[in-house]
């Protein structure tokens, strides 16, 4: 324990380093299992609903029915759920800190109601960095391909967490020394105009978007995050599956198995690291401003922007997200966008789309680049 009382925390060795390096380009193997194996109506809902995203392609059996899939559809950042290596649990380095901080995905089929899922991982690279959050920092990138029961491709994506000192991140990092535990109490008039943007929120649907009524500069309705608040992230974390997050005797097998993966409270107990997501306390302890959002669900948030505005015959077929601070309880996030590029390649008819999140502070809280196809008029 430190003289303040807060915990001590494991650190960043050359020589866990080293081992972590000897793992890069080996398939990994008995890998946690993932929160979801299938793709069906309940779970796609679940984690759709997490994200605040309520498109009845998704959500609606009735609706789905009639379009062209037949069935239910589960969006894209679905398959964040089906992994526990591409949303961030990652090996080596035991005890110390990984902040789930960007991923590029690709996807190549719809992933409908019924389809299971086997993945296939491994660490693909580990790069230095000196960070204002916590100094001396490692990304640790990961390659992850996502197949059906079939065999047949579905997706592939390279996610990344970066591995941070919990003490130097708390004692000398600067990133957010002004931010730190910080209320800012909103007006009830800046509350009701922001709401607009969720009342006025369009999901394109059934109503076709082509490609040739798309111009290069056009951009997309903003899309609104929050207001902030942990009852939010845990909304996320129903949807998606927290690997910590466990109960009684399979908390305590949990802890028995990987004991780093227990840090106790201030009643002495051992509880779980991922509580930065609802505990305000032990987010300060690990440098964080506050309780904050999961990175997935921030990547969840951006593609949620393109799906609603391509709608049902559109197709995501690429989008790289990259997370640029923590959006901590109480912030509000604004999401732009706008066609940067339009162009045809081996036949499809494609549109890049870039997009920032910013918060109500006029942050930059995440940045994104997606490739989208539309259907053709021709």
């Amino acid at each position: 324990m430190a003289a303040d009382g807060s915990n001590r925390f494991p650190k960043i060795t050359e020589e866990g380093l080293a081992h972590l390096r000897e793992r890069m380009g080996v398939k990994i193997e008995n890998t946690v299992e993932p929160w979801n194996f299938e793709a069906n109506r309940d779970n796609i809902r679940h984690y759709a609903h997490g994200i605040g995203d309520d498109n009845p392609l998704w959500c609606d059996p009735a609706y789905a029915a009639k379009t062209k899939f037949g069935k239910v559809v589960a969006l894209p950042s679905f398959l964040f759920s089906t992994s526990r290596i591409v949303s961030g649990y990652c090996g080596g380095l035991p005890g110390v800190h990984a902040m789930w901080a960007g991923a590029d995905w690709t996807w190549y089929k719809p992933v409908l109601a019924g389809t299971e899922f086997t993945t296939v991982a491994y660490l693909k690279d580990l790069v230095e960095h000196n960070t204002r959050f916590a100094g001396r920092s490692f990304q640790q990138i990961y390659h992850v391909d996502f197949f059906n029961q079939t065999g047949d491709k579905l997706a592939e994506c390279d996610s990344w967490v970066f591995r941070t000192d919990r003490d130097e991140a708390r004692e000398r990092g600067t990133k957010y020394t002004e931010a730190r535990g910080r209320v800012e109490p909103f007006k009830d008039e800046q509350l009701k105009e922001w709401a607009k943007l969720y009342d006025n929120e369009e999901i394109r649907g059934a109503k076709t978007r082509y490609w040739e009524d798309v111009k290069e500069g056009e951009e997309l309705p903003r899309m609104l995050k929050g207001p902030m608040t942990v009852t939010g992230f845990i909304c996320y974390a129903q949807g998606w599956g927290g690997l910590y997050i466990r109960a009684n005797k399979l908390a305590h097998k949990l802890q028995v198995k990987h004991p780093s993966a227990g840090i106790k409270n201030r009643f002495n107990v051992l509880d779980c690291p991922e509580r930065v997501h609802w505990d305000e306390a032990f987010a300060l302890e690990v440098g964080a401003p506050g309780a904050y959002d999961y990175g997935p669900e921030r990547c969840s948030w951006l593609t949620h922007q393109l799906t609603n505005w391509i709608g049902d015959e559109g197709f995501l077929r690429k989008s790289k997200c990259q997370i640029r601070r923590h959006n901590p309880d109480g912030d509000v996030i604004f999401i732009d966008g706008v066609v940067t590029r339009k162009y045809v390649e081996d036949g499809k008819h494609l549109l890049e789309i870039s997009q920032k999140a910013i918060t109500h502070r006029d942050e930059l809280s995440a940045s994104g680049v997606a490739i989208v196809e539309l259907p053709s008029r021709g």
